[in-house]
């Protein structure tokens, strides 16, 4: 707001009768956007846990949408070449970053890396995370707490702060969230407890660097198919994951893929400061 309370871009004073003529009014609405073949057409995207699951889903998509992406990933070294095969065959760059993102000194060195190699940087996608099943608090080590909260949350500042002098207007950050930040989750408490965090770090970050021009987003995904299930879940629960939601299913990284592309791209340039909810029809407060 400029001073005086007037928004910094105040249409002039003018008023119609009911129910409005749009080809009247001073300036009229903007109903159309350009054309883009490629919505990410010379960007750069870092992402971490971006070897499989959502991470190598938003990958994909990104180069199929014109984005060079490094990815970020601790040691599934195959998985991770997979994925670089198939940003590759979009035409697009893509360099691989091993390494323990609970290091403050890795993440300074992964977001050096990316600007140095892919010349740039316009989209950061926190996304990496762990999770470890537990039936009670007293269950829970300290050493499980520290892993927990470096791995999701801890990492996101120090991207964060690392990658901020390099964007700018038109930037986009995107944070992986969960539905258990709005619903809990008795056997994942740690996890869930990072996950309440990043939505404030989210709404929080967003007040600070909106003025800027970077917007600051996040994706609350449900229950889906990623390796990090079958990792940390026992046989019988990965058996019937995802059918307690209203669609009956888990979904598949596919699916929550375009909510990152439509946050990142023109297409969200209205987005600041809010959750997106791919999680098969749960109703949460979010």
């Amino acid at each position: 707001m400029q001073k005086g309370g007037e928004p910094k871009e105040a249409r002039p004073a003018q008023e119609q009768e009911m129910p409005g003529i749009e080809q009247k009014m001073t300036p009229k609405s903007k109903t159309e956007r350009p054309e883009l073949l490629q919505k990410l057409e010379g960007k750069v995207a870092l992402i971490t846990g971006g070897d499989s699951g959502i991470g190598g889903a938003v990958a994909r998509l990104f180069a199929q949408e014109g984005a060079d992406v490094a990815i970020v990933y601790i040691s599934e070294h195959q998985d991770a070449a997979t994925v670089k095969k198939d940003v590759e065959s979009h035409g697009r760059k893509c360099i691989l970053l091993p390494g323990n993102i609970r290091d403050e000194q890795f993440c300074k060195k992964a977001v050096e890396d990316t600007v140095q190699q892919l010349g740039h940087l316009d989209i950061l996608v926190n996304n990496a995370a762990t999770q470890t099943e537990q039936k009670s608090i007293e269950d829970i080590s300290t050493e499980q707490l520290k892993e927990t909260f470096e791995t999701n949350i801890f990492s996101m500042f120090w991207f964060t702060k690392y990658a901020l002098p390099h964007l700018k207007k038109g930037s986009s950050i995107i944070n992986t969230t969960s539905v258990t930040a709005y619903r809990g989750s008795p056997s994942l408490l740690d996890y869930s407890s990072t996950k309440g965090a990043i939505v404030t770090f989210t709404r929080s970050l967003s007040a600070q660097l909106v003025e800027k021009g970077i917007r600051v987003n996040g994706v609350a995904p449900g229950p889906i198919w990623t390796p990090l299930i079958v990792g940390s879940f026992e046989a019988d629960k990965v058996k019937t994951f995802g059918t307690d939601v209203p669609m009956k299913r888990a979904g598949e990284p596919a699916e929550v893929a375009p909510c990152y592309l439509f946050l990142a791209s023109d297409d969200g340039s209205y987005m600041a400061g809010q959750i997106l909810h791919p999680n098969g029809g749960e109703i949460i407060n979010g």
